[in-house]
């Protein structure tokens, strides 16, 4: 990864991983696609490698995640999908070339031509999200309890109770802060 840049956080289910690009939405947000080069490199983290991204290109991604986390948010808490989320989801999906393959090992997987554009890249997270909200896959969106996250994730667990977007920030920064608030507590009572 290219240095001076925050760390891509990487999740199992690509819709949900690409909204994480932009977290700490209700505190103090970190944009972590600032630039294009950024998003050929997240994409390619992801298996959508890509040769270029043009500021254009960059603006129509953020519009697609900022659709995506809007839509996996009200499916998340049983609301109605935000018509111009669902707008720019089928716009996007509709838009590219790519494939779909199946590996050695029977499972599916995405697959760009060398000539793929940005857009082709978009059209499978577009894909992705529309399988995740419209209930295709085995799990539950759900919303980080971190109040200063509040990100939309996958969760696939057994139980289908999972807190925390990704429990190596979110969960341990929680944790951590409630532990801190324990021992207070503890010294106070101790004097």
């Amino acid at each position: 990864m290219r240095a001076g840049f925050p760390d891509f956080r990487l999740g199992n289910v690509l819709a949900t991983s690409f909204t994480g690009t932009l977290s700490e939405r209700h505190g103090d947000p970190v944009e972590r696609i600032p630039v294009p080069h950024r998003l050929v490199d997240w994409l390619e983290v992801n298996g959508l490698a890509v040769d270029t991204c043009t500021p254009a290109q960059l603006d129509l991604a953020r519009e697609l995640r900022e659709s995506i986390h809007a839509a996996a948010t009200a499916a998340a808490v049983r609301d109605a999908l935000p018509a111009p989320a669902v707008q720019v989801i089928n716009g996007r999906s509709a838009q590219g070339r790519a494939a779909t393959i199946l590996t050695p090992e029977g499972k599916r997987q995405w697959r760009l031509s060398s000539a793929s554009r940005v857009e082709d890249a978009l059209s499978v997270i577009a894909a992705d999200a529309i399988s995740i909200i419209a209930g295709e896959r085995d799990g539950r969106l759900a919303l980080c309890a971190s109040p200063t996250c509040r990100a939309a994730f996958f969760d696939t667990s057994q139980s289908r109770t999972r807190k925390w977007c990704d429990m190596n920030t979110c969960g341990n920064r929680q944790k951590k802060a409630r532990f801190i608030a324990n021992q207070r507590k503890n010294l106070r009572s101790a004097e």
